[in-house]
């Protein structure tokens, strides 16, 4: 992490990860990105705003990440370690040995000039992907398949990593960052490692300006607004929430505590454990 001297009120709190000793000084590849346009927050059926908070920023480009990875046998050099504003992980360009380039979700620890593969009996080194039948208990992997063949869904968010706790019955056992054990069929490809910018968690914004520039709007508290406004408003200065079990949201309803997911979801049949 680089800390900032105080030369200013927004540079007094800033503390962000050294990604100048880790990006290289370089566009991203234009045969790789595409226009983007972001709905911030709102639906894309009744044009309403659904996830509140967000909107304004910065434009953005869409980088076309490789998440199947399907060129199996086919050494790929790293080419770059980039920036993804889409993302909290970084991303590298790999350019393969037939001369193809793609961008894949980096691996801490993967550097400019590694080769890495994908295939069946591939080494289990950062970077390779493999079916998780291949890979040894304890080891850490990110990027995974739910179903084969359809590319990584879970474990790609900055510094997570999965652990392979058991193969048995065409099943793979993984205890997710969450700390939930879930099965998931062996035949499924899994990136070996954690993945990149395992600092991303513990960042400091610094001041509001910078929050305003990744597209996230300010928040106001419910204690500050009139009784109209929220469950929490009104009082004669600072007051409590009330006669209430616990905070409430705008709406309401129970804030803290609640299950929200659906007792009935068809993936609830692949969780050995749930998390706490």
């Amino acid at each position: 992490m680089k800390y900032y001297k105080p030369t200013s009120p927004g540079r007094r709190q800033l503390a962000r990860s050294e990604y100048r000793k880790i990006l290289a000084k370089k566009e991203p590849e234009r045969s790789l990105i595409s226009p983007m346009f972001r709905n911030v927050g709102r639906s894309s059926v009744s044009g309403r705003i659904t996830t509140r908070h967000k909107g304004g920023g910065h434009k953005r480009l869409y980088r076309l990440i490789d998440f199947k990875r399907d060129k199996f046998d086919v050494p790929a050099k790293v080419v770059a370690i980039e920036y993804d504003p889409n993302r909290s992980s970084f991303i590298a360009l790999l350019n393969y040995a037939d001369g193809e380039k793609s961008y894949i979700v980096a691996a801490n620890g993967l550097k400019i000039g590694d080769e890495i593969l994908t295939g069946q009996n591939v080494p289990a080194k950062i970077g390779n992907r493999l079916p998780l039948k291949n890979i040894l208990v304890g080891t850490g992997v990110h990027d995974i398949e739910l179903n084969p063949g359809n590319g990584g869904k879970i474990v790609r968010s900055a510094g997570s990593s999965a652990q392979v706790l058991a193969n048995e019955g065409g099943w793979t056992h993984l205890k997710m960052p969450s700390g939930e054990i879930r099965i998931v069929s062996e035949k499924c490809f899994a990136t070996i490692g954690q993945v990149s910018n395992p600092e991303h968690g513990i960042e400091i914004m610094g001041k509001a300006g910078r929050s305003r520039w990744m597209g996230i709007r300010p928040r106001v508290r419910g204690s500050a607004m009139n009784p109209p406004d929220h469950p929490h408003g009104g009082g004669e200065g600072r007051a409590p929430i009330g006669l209430r079990r616990g905070p409430k949201t705008p709406w309401g309803k129970q804030a803290l505590g609640v299950k929200t997911r659906k007792r009935k979801k068809w993936s609830n049949r692949f969780i050995v454990k749930r998390r706490k």
